[in-house]
């Protein structure tokens, strides 16, 4: 009776242990079941890292454009300063314009062309003083009588005022310059020499450089914008006519 009464107990399944340790497995001869993967700290927080480094990305990027915007802001309101300098003060803005123009023209042609040991102040100073006094006031009147003169719009009013321009006003305003450059140089003696020398010639690299640039500035700019639109290709011809001014005189 009693192995009887124990037999049900022998039947009945006892729970198996959750905790199996890997000497059970061991010593049974059997591989460990796979583990769970876990995460050490560090690699647990390289998804902050991979954050931070992006929100500095984002932030040198803002910083790169907004610098970008500022310079292209800045030149904006430069021109918009010169433009109001036009309106208020034409002949002076253009005077000055033209002056400083003139000094890098002749400071070029001094340090890349002629390759003077030392700079002649002397000329630079006149070199510049003809293009405040002279130059820049000179051109707004004559800019200004020539749209009033030519009313002609379109390619035909272009060529019109091209032709009075190059062919009529730039010949005698190249030796009305020239002679005034050799007098205040304190040379007049050599004015006519250097008419004979170096006049026609600065006549045809003025007809060279601005005859297809001057058809374009009366074709497509307003009046009041010509004289700047012509500084862009007068500092070339700053340097130009100061090497062609100061050029010396072949004796014949």
């Amino acid at each position: 009776m009693a192995m009887a009464s124990a037999l049900p107990l022998l039947l009945v399944p006892h729970p198996v242990s959750a905790r199996v340790t890997a000497a059970t497995f061991h010593s049974r001869g059997l591989a460990l079941p796979p583990q769970p993967t876990t995460f050490s700290a560090p690699a647990a927080t390289l998804p902050r890292k991979l954050g931070r480094l992006q929100q500095i990305h984002a932030a040198s990027c803002c910083n790169s454009s907004g610098a970008a915007a500022s310079t292209a802001g800045g030149g904006a309101r430069l021109l918009a300063w010169y433009l109001m300098a036009l309106d208020k003060n034409p002949v002076m803005t253009k005077a000055v314009t033209s002056a400083v123009l003139t000094l890098a023209g002749d400071l070029i042609c001094q340090l890349a062309i002629d390759r003077a040991p030392k700079l002649d102040l002397k000329r630079t100073f006149v070199f510049t003083f003809l293009g405040l006094v002279l130059v820049g006031p000179t051109l707004h009147v004559w800019y200004l009588y020539l749209s009033k003169l030519v009313t002609i719009s379109g390619a035909p009013g272009a060529i019109a005022r091209l032709l009075l321009d190059q062919f009529i006003f730039s010949p005698i305003f190249i030796g009305v310059f020239m002679t005034l450059l050799v007098t205040l140089e304190g040379k007049p003696s050599l004015v006519v020499p250097k008419l004979k020398q170096e006049w026609l010639s600065s006549v045809m690299a003025n007809w060279q450089l601005w005859i297809p640039f001057q058809f374009l500035n009366f074709y497509f700019v307003p009046q009041k914008l010509q004289v700047l639109a012509a500084n862009f290709v007068a500092l070339a011809w700053n340097v130009i006519l100061s090497f062609k001014a100061h050029k010396e005189i072949v004796a014949k």
